[in-house]
Order: C-alpha cells, then sequence, then structure tokens
C-alpha cells in the first residue's frame, strides 16, 4: 500500500437593478460586451473575486497549450507533468487541486470534471477545447453559490462558447520542436439561427529525448438561434489523442549524469483519448422572469500508462502501470427565476435541479513496456447524483443586496469488483450547504462583498466501498465517505477610484474536513487530515489608452494540516536507526505541494488594426513537498512575449515566444520514495535483501520534476474570409 508521503501526480430577462453597480472584469478590455447562448446573461457580481473575461482577451494571451487560458483567473496556474494528451495540474488558493479536485470547470453548461475516474477524482482534461471557440469565461471563487456543487469548493469556471462568426477564419501555426497547428472556423445563417464549424489538428514532439509524438484531432459543430436570455443551442464535439509522455524523473539522476533533464526513465510512458459530446441548451424570459434548461451526453475514453517509482515495487521489469477509464456521462439542469418583492422590496429567486449520472467501466493493471503483467483491479462503477438549489437575492437598498440560499446534494453508488467481491457495493450519501453573500455600495465608486457558506466534494466511489487492499487483500482497509463537507468564508472590495483601474481585493478562509485521495496507481484511497487556507487576493486591470492594457495580480495563502498525523509518524518510526531515510518522512502540518504565493503581470499593446504585442509574466514561489517541510520545490519564473500585425481586411501575422529568457525551472516538482537500478539501496533491496525492509518500501526520498520546455518560437498566420 502506498505511503501517503508519496504525492502522486495522478490522481433571463431581469429586471433593471434599483442601484447603480459596479461590474468590474478584471482582463477585460478589447472584448465584445454582448453575450453568445453559452454564456447565458450577464449578472451582477455577488464577490469581489467574481469575474467575467471575454474570449477576445482570453486569446490576446500567449500560451503553449490550450488549457493554459485558464490562467487568466487570478491567483490560478496551470501546469503539466507529464504529455500533451493528459489534464492539466491546477493549482488555486494554496491547493495542488491535481487533475481537477475543487476546481469546477464547465464547457457550454457541460461538466468537465470526472468522477471516479481513472487517473484521479475531478480529472478535468481540456486539451479537446479550442480556444478560439470561446465567447466569455465567467471565474466564481469559494463555496457561496447556490449552484454551484461538486469540485467547486475553491472555484468555478464557465466556458462559454462563440455562437457565430463575422468571418470564416483560416489559422496556421509552426514552431519549435515539432509544434503544427491547423484550425479552421466559419459560420453560415441556416433558418432562424446560426451554424457553426470548427475544426482544429496539431502536432507537438517537445524537447524530450523520446519526443511526444502528439497527434490531435478535435471538431465541433454548433447550431443556435436567438439570444443569451432567449434561445436555443445545440453543439457536438468530437476528439481524439494519442501521445508519448516524459514523465517527472528524480534529480538524482540528472545530478549524476544518468539521465539528461529532457531524457524519460521509463520512454514507453504515453496514452491515448477520445471524447464525444452532444449538449443542447434552450433559456426563455417572460412577464414573471426566466428559466434555462440544459441536457447533454459525453462518451469518452482514456488509456494511459505511468511509472513514479520506477523499480521500487518491481525491481526487474519496473512499477509501470495502465489505468483505463471509459464512460458514458449524461445529465439535465434546468433553472427558473422569478421577479417579485419582499415587505415591497425588489427580490429574485431562483430554484433550480441538477442531475447527472455516470456508467463507468474501470481498470488498472501493471505493464511492461505497455504489456499486460498482472491485474491490480477492475471495477464497474455507477454513481448518480441529484442537486436541488433555491436562493433569494433582495436589493434592500440602492446600495445593499443580499443573497441567501440553499443546497442539497444527493449520491449514490454501485461499484461492482470484478477481482474482488469484498471491495464491492453501494454507497449513498446526501449533504446540506447553506449559502450567503452580501453587496455594499457604490460608495465613491466601491463596493463592499461579503461571502459565507459550506460546500462540499464527491470522492472516487471505490473508495467508499473497498475493505480490501487490492495489491494486498490481507491488509485491510476503512472505506472513505462519498462526500466530504467543505466551509469558507471571504469579504472583499471592488474599485474604480483611479480613472482606468479596476482593482480588487478578496481575503479568504476555507477549511476541508478531509483530503482523502484515491490513489490510481495503487488501486485505494489515502485519508489526509483536516486542513485550513487563509490568504488574500488582489487584482489589477488597468486600461490607460484604448491600445494599453496593463494587469497584475498576486495571491498569497498559508496552508496547514490540522492536527497529528499518526499514520506517516509510524512511517517515520519504522525508519528508526536509518536517519537518512527519515528526512521528508517526519510528520508535519504543511501540505505538499500547496503553493504560498502566486503572482503574474502582464501588458497588452495594440488596436484592431496595426501592430500589436504582450509580455506575460508568472511566478509560482517555492512550496513544501512533504508534510515535515524538509522537501521543497524551487520558484518558478517565466516569461511570454506577443508580437504581430494585424491588417484591416482580418488578415493576421504574428510571432509568439515562449519561456523568453529560457529559464531552467521545473513545470512541477515532488519528493517521495523511489528506486533506481543505479540506487546503492538497489542492491542491498534485491536480489538478496540486506536493509531493512522498511528502506526497501520506502525507496530513496528525492526530488522528483518535470521541467519547463526551453525557449520556444512558434508564428500564426491568419486569415479571413
Amino acid at each position: 500500500m502506498q505511503q501517503k508521503h508519496q504525492v502522486r501526480p495522478h490522481r433571463a430577462k431581469k429586471p433593471a437593478p434599483t442601484h447603480t453597480q459596479i461590474v468590474l472584469h478584471p482582463g477585460v478590455g478589447t472584448g465584445s460586451h454582448t453575450r453568445d447562448i453559452a454564456s447565458g446573461p450577464a449578472t451582477a457580481p455577488s464577490m469581489a473575486s467574481q469575474i467575467t473575461v471575454s474570449g477576445e482577451d482570453l486569446n490576446a494571451r500567449p500560451v503553449t497549450r490550450a488549457g493554459e487560458v485558464l490562467e487568466v483567473v487570478p491567483g490560478l496556474i496551470v501546469t503539466q507533468h507529464s504529455g500533451e494528451g493528459k489534464a492539466n495540474q491546477y493549482f488555486l488558493r494554496g491547493y495542488n487541486l491535481d487533475h481537477g479536485t475543487d476546481l469546477a470547470i464547465y464547457v457550454d453548461d457541460v461538466p468537465v470534471n470526472m468522477r471516479t475516474h481513472a487517473h484521479g477524482q475531478g480529472y478535468a482534461d481540456l486539451n479537446w477545447l479550442i480556444p478560439e471557440t470561446i465567447s466569455a469565461m465567467d471565474v466564481r471563487k469559494g463555496p457561496y453559490f447556490a449552484d454551484e456543487g461538486d469540485f467547486s469548493s475553491v472555484g468555478s469556471v464557465h466556458l462559454g462558447l462563440t455562437d457565430r462568426t463575422v468571418k470564416g477564419l483560416a489559422q496556421m501555426t509552426a514552431g519549435s520542436f515539432g509544434y503544427r497547428r491547423l484550425l479552421g472556423m466559419d459560420s453560415v445563417k441556416l433558418g432562424d439561427g446560426s451554424l457553426l464549424i470548427a475544426g482544429e489538428a496539431g502536432t507537438y514532439n517537445g524537447p524530450w529525448d523520446n519526443p511526444d509524438n502528439a497527434r490531435k484531432l478535435n471538431g465541433l459543430v454548433r447550431y443556435s438561434q436567438g439570444t443569451a436570455t432567449d434561445g436555443v443551442s445545440v453543439t457536438g464535439m468530437a476528439y481524439a489523442n494519442k501521445w508519448n509522455s516524459t514523465d517527472q524523473v528524480p534529480q538524482r539522476a540528472i545530478t549524476s549524469g544518468a539521465l539528461g533533464r529532457f531524457s524519460a526513465e521509463d520512454p514507453s510512458d504515453g496514452g491515448n483519448t477520445n471524447r464525444f459530446a452532444l449538449s443542447a441548451r434552450v433559456a426563455q424570459s417572460d412577464d414573471r422572469g426566466s428559466w434555462k434548461a440544459n441536457a447533454y451526453v459525453v462518451k469518452s475514453e482514456l488509456d494511459l500508462f505511468n511509472n513514479f517509482t520506477y523499480f521500487l515495487s518491481n525491481p526487474v521489469l519496473g512499477d509501470q502501470f495502465h489505468q483505463h477509464d471509459d464512460r458514458l456521462m449524461a445529465g439535465a439542469n434546468i433553472a427558473r427565476t422569478l421577479n417579485g418583492s419582499f415587505a415591497g422590496l425588489p427580490m429574485q429567486t431562483t430554484f433550480g435541479l441538477q442531475s447527472r449520472y455516470d456508467a463507468i467501466d474501470l481498470a488498472l493493471t501493471d505493464t511492461f513496456q505497455r504489456s499486460f503483467l498482472a491485474n491490480i483491479r477492475s471495477d464497474k462503477v455507477g454513481e448518480g447524483s441529484v442537486g436541488l438549489y433555491a436562493q433569494a437575492m433582495v436589493h434592500w437598498t440602492d446600495w445593499l443586496r443580499t443573497t441567501v440560499g440553499w443546497r442539497g446534494d444527493y449520491y449514490a453508488a454501485d461499484v461492482t469488483s470484478l477481482f474482488n467481491a469484498n471491495n464491492s457495493g453501494h454507497a449513498n450519501a446526501a449533504i446540506g450547504s447553506p449559502k450567503f453573500t452580501l453587496a455594499l455600495g457604490p460608495f465613491n465608486k466601491t463596493e463592499f462583498f461579503l461571502g459565507a457558506g459550506y460546500g462540499m466534494h464527491s470522492n472516487d466511489a471505490r473508495g467508499a466501498t473497498t475493505t480490501e487492499d487490492p495489491v494486498d487483500p490481507t491488509t485491510k482497509l476503512t472505506p472513505s465517505p462519498l462526500l466530504v463537507r467543505t466551509k469558507g468564508a471571504e469579504v472583499g472590495l471592488r474599485s474604480r477610484i483611479i480613472p482606468g483601474l479596476d482593482t480588487s481585493l478578496s481575503i479568504f478562509i476555507l477549511d476541508q474536513d478531509s483530503e482523502i485521495v484515491f490513489n490510481g496507481d495503487a488501486g485505494d484511497t489515502s485519508a489526509s487530515r483536516p486542513s485550513r487556507r487563509y490568504g488574500f487576493e488582489w487584482t489589477n486591470h488597468y486600461r490607460p489608452r484604448s491600445w494599453i492594457d496593463i494587469d497584475a495580480d498576486l495571491a498569497v495563502t498559508h496552508a496547514r494540516f490540522l492536527g497529528y498525523d499518526s499514520d506517516q509518524a509510524a512511517v517515520y518510526a519504522s525508519l528508526a536507526g536509518v536517519p537518512e531515510a527519515q528526512i521528508g518522512n517526519a510528520p508535519g502540518n504543511y501540505i505538499p505541494n500547496a503553493p504560498a504565493m502566486v503572482a503574474s503581470a502582464g501588458i497588452t499593446l495594440g488596436e484592431k488594426t496595426g501592430w500589436f504585442g504582450g509580455l506575460r509574466w508568472r511566478y509560482l514561489t517555492s512550496s513544501p513537498l512533504t508534510e515535515d517541510n524538509a522537501f521543497r520545490s524551487q520558484p518558478t519564473s517565466i516569461f511570454n512575449g506577443r508580437l504581430g500585425y494585424r491588417v484591416d481586411n482580418g488578415w493576421r501575422i504574428q510571432l509568439d515566444v515562449l519561456n523568453l529568457f529560457n529559464s531552467k525551472t521545473n513545470q512541477i516538482t515532488y519528493a517521495y520514495g523511489s528506486l533506481l537500478k543505479t540506487d546503492s539501496l538497489y542492491s542491498l533491496c534485491y536480489p538478496a535483501q540486506i536493509a531493512p525492509a522498511a528502506m526497501c518500501r520506502n525507496g530513496v526520498m528525492d526530488y522528483v520534476l518535470h521541467p519547463v520546455e526551453p525557449l520556444m518560437f512558434r508564428v500564426t498566420i491568419t486569415g479571413q474570409f
């Protein structure tokens, strides 16, 4: 069974408000003010940390991969630790969100996060996203919103798709390390609506000694009619990707020269995935208010091969494992907003129902160079949920409004373990979450906000029914709860006192009852202690001229576990007599990979035509990698730049320079025990065990890293017709 210190990397028309609002949109500059159908109607911000960003501004930023467009969210870091087809790694508000846990992502009202996923709870793959099809992005943070459910405790991101193009678009990009991308997009009038078609094909090798050889195809067809408050849309998507991956490698192998910085310990790692989705959305307004509904069905499949510990478990063939996830996800949501009054005061009341069901086939096997060795576990899971919510916003005066809400969630899951019936079972849970927000102002172009609420996230259903270690059935395990409680509070302000400057400050606290993680490479569940995070976010957007757009954000968080970790203390005690092995294994209250500070800044220059350019910087401070803080990551500082020219007929040429100063830093760093055949410990453990058994189980504690790609150039030519 995996030790906990080994932090693995998988794993409606509304009435006009009765007061003047300061609707700040940090990061929004030249974007359109219209709202497409999938984006829904614009609403007044309920918290200082709530923002809206246009698709135009989102695409004005140079990025290495599609998921990085989310870095427009203040304080959010999006990175990648292996391969161009795997979900990104996300960091926000002192959380290592892994591949999506506690950050809810929606595209066209369809959830991206996957429950009970083979590689990690909340797995949120955005490699199928075509950034140019984004119309707007709405961001909310904290558990204060009744219509936000699973995975949204830290934040939620809603990406709305565009309905139509003004002109057809053809785009070609070529760059360093075999990067090639072709994009075509156009729309035509069809009946009373518009038919949008977009397609993308891309390849990328990366700087790796074992090329990624990523090959991606992506397509979208969308019919829409009407507006955000009175309209309908139907969208189909298809995506396929296949890649090799250079996973993180131990620092000791690089230091000794056994591996190069861009080498792989196991060059057979990689994967393939596909996703097919069909969704529909309708919104209408009437004399009493508005309503909206949507439904979706998603078929997805992932096969992933990883080796994170090299030869720790299998000293001869290595520790590669295969994770398989094949699912059909379907859901439907409906919400009704009524305009009325309370004690003669304007009030808007919203009632909503959200439902979802996942039928999942899961498998975990040991492999050697992607060839089958042995089964670990295989499961069939059916997991369904229903969420009910209600909220009421009252405008008490022209300078005070409050929103009170409540949400109830019910989850039920059936797990059939094909190899061990003792790990089969049924789990269900229900949880209620009250919500509250308050907005004061504006006073002298400044508004104040307060929010508090309870939230939740679901755990892997297999962890809720597993009673025996899949690797060693004699080891009994305690099932984990299916739902975990979170609670938080936040105060903030937003101001436009200085002409041209939008600024906001938020101070928050967030508690979580347990950070339980399903270990996809071990097939079991690790339960950590409760945690607490508190900090602040300071966001600034300055537009002194029509052709100058400047933004700067700073997020600082203090993150710690609560209580005492007796399990980690037992691991530490088992290594008594070997002090060098105890380093990094001592119990402590530091949360691994919890960033204490994130900063970013950027400037975008240019008008609609002529020369344009931009420079962006993002910084991730050093973070603890083990509970005892003995291992810490290096800080990461990256600059990206863009320079181009636009012609008034819509043609454009641009040069993106990524990692402008060729920083030799890391995308991500971990610290955990692993074993290489070149380690002196290897000969002490195999073929005859001389070293203590605890040392052989633990391996060599070391930094394990995935480097940032070096300086890269990408040239894009875009034509409109």
